[in-house]
């Protein structure tokens, strides 16, 4: 809520980038909503969270939906950020607000679609073969359907774009450093975006790998709900304690982190039109 506030009130933070980050901050909230509804349910009937039931249909379709609108934004941050950087003294893509609002729009269209599937009759309540017994009534086809892609995205995206915006400044810097000109504003871009891109690749590892790995074990093992009690049953409420933390971290290391580095990152892009032709002179 901080984050949205302060975005919202501040004019110069009004650029295309906040809106991704307030639009972060809102599947966050959002998913912190969902899963305090689903605490609820499990203090007042903690039953109904193990066997399954209607009444855990639409809370866990909501949480899911949360889950991969967070998922998509922490890629279209990490689009834009690359997009941001990889430019060329030519051509120069920018990305506006309209096309942020456009990714905004689309990002929360495809995580209700998904997210809602077993509200549409993808559930597993009548047909109990192929029941997912960590996460009932959720089938185990559709939960497969979901995290192997969206974890794999949320993975593979991110640590890509993050890369090669190091190694986009790094060759900046050595070129800077043929021309002779001082690089030490590229090497400080460049440890800050390595710090802050290894702290967000590992959030997110820490976060949805434990799902992942509940999804698989889920899916390969086929026992009944008091062979995997109580130990699986707490190391499922652990994984998602993990991805609610991500509503603390995700503002701390994107609006704290990035907005100090998206200052760093204009100075260079600017030294290095003009100093680039100088060298070229």
């Amino acid at each position: 809520c901080t984050v949205i506030f302060t975005r919202l009130a501040t004019r110069d933070l009004h650029k295309p980038i906040s809106i991704l980050f307030c639009n972060l901050a809102v599947s966050d909230l959002f998913t912190s909503f969902s899963g305090f509804w689903i605490s609820m349910l499990f203090i007042t009937n903690p039953d109904i969270t193990i066997f399954g039931s209607q009444d855990m249909l639409a809370p866990y379709s909501l949480y899911t939906t949360s889950i991969l609108s967070t998922i998509y934004n922490l890629v279209s941050i990490g689009i834009e950020r690359y997009l941001a950087v990889a430019e060329s003294m030519r051509t120069r893509f920018r990305v506006a607000r309209n096309h942020s609002i456009a990714v905004v729009f689309i990002n929360w269209v495809l995580a209700f679609f998904l997210g809602c599937l077993p509200l549409m009759g993808w559930s597993c309540l009548q047909a109990e073969s192929n029941v997912s017994v960590l996460y009932s009534p959720f089938c185990v086809n559709y939960l497969v359907f979901i995290a192997m892609p969206n974890v794999a995205v949320a993975f593979l995206v991110p640590l890509f774009t993050y890369l090669r915006i190091i190694i986009i400044l790094r060759k900046r810097k050595l070129r800077m450093q043929a021309c002779g000109q001082a690089t030490g504003t590229y090497r400080s871009a460049e440890t800050q975006v390595a710090r802050t891109s290894i702290s967000i690749w590992l959030l997110a590892l820490v976060s949805y790998a434990p799902f992942l790995a509940g999804v698989v074990f889920d899916a390969a093992n086929q026992r009944c709900h008091g062979e995997l009690y109580p130990g699986v049953y707490i190391f499922r409420n652990c994984t998602a304690m993990l991805i609610t933390l991500t509503c603390l971290g995700n503002p701390l290391l994107y609006t704290l982190r990035l907005r100090a580095l998206g200052a760093r990152l204009k100075v260079p892009r600017g030294l290095w039109a003009s100093r680039m032709r100088a060298c070229a002179v």
